[in-house]
């Protein structure tokens, strides 16, 4: 079962050590999210959440993500008090830690060029700017990634 993109890009923003000085901005949640779908499919073999990635220039975008929070410019993310964050199972809870405690971090800046050295980012964009990034080109990719 995948969970509804919005509430993991919650998950990921309440997971964000403001306290350490981080922020997280959309171009920063988008290349979290990345990194969460692809390990998510390299490991459990299925999508976290359903949407797609589009290939943009400043690498791998869910676009409704993006929409939904484009006004917060390249400001930090803020969610509203008390709001509900989604329970994961112990498995996928884990792995969740492993890449927020491996990416997050980082810079936005510094995501983004990770992400444009990566063969799904780099081989969409060369061949279709904002073409979709597949299933099967994130689980090729980010098999090669885990460390068993």
């Amino acid at each position: 079962m995948s969970y509804p993109v919005l509430e993991i890009a919650k998950k990921i923003i309440a997971n964000t050590d403001e306290s350490q000085g981080e922020i997280i901005s959309n171009l920063k949640l988008q290349k979290i999210l990345y990194y969460m779908q692809g390990f998510f499919i390299a490991v459990f073999d299925k999508k976290l959440f359903e949407e797609e990635f589009e290939a943009w220039q400043y690498g791998p975008v869910v676009r409704d993500m993006y929409n939904h929070f484009k006004d917060f410019g390249s400001g930090a993310i803020t969610l509203k008090e008390g709001e509900q964050i989604i329970e994961l199972t112990e498995e996928e809870n884990e792995l969740f830690k492993e890449v927020m405690i491996e990416y997050g971090q980082f810079s936005a800046i510094k995501l983004m060029n990770m992400t444009h050295s990566e063969l799904p980012w780099k081989k969409v964009f060369n061949e279709n700017p904002q073409g979709e990034i597949s299933y099967d080109l994130l689980k090729e990719y980010f098999k090669t990634q885990i460390i068993e």
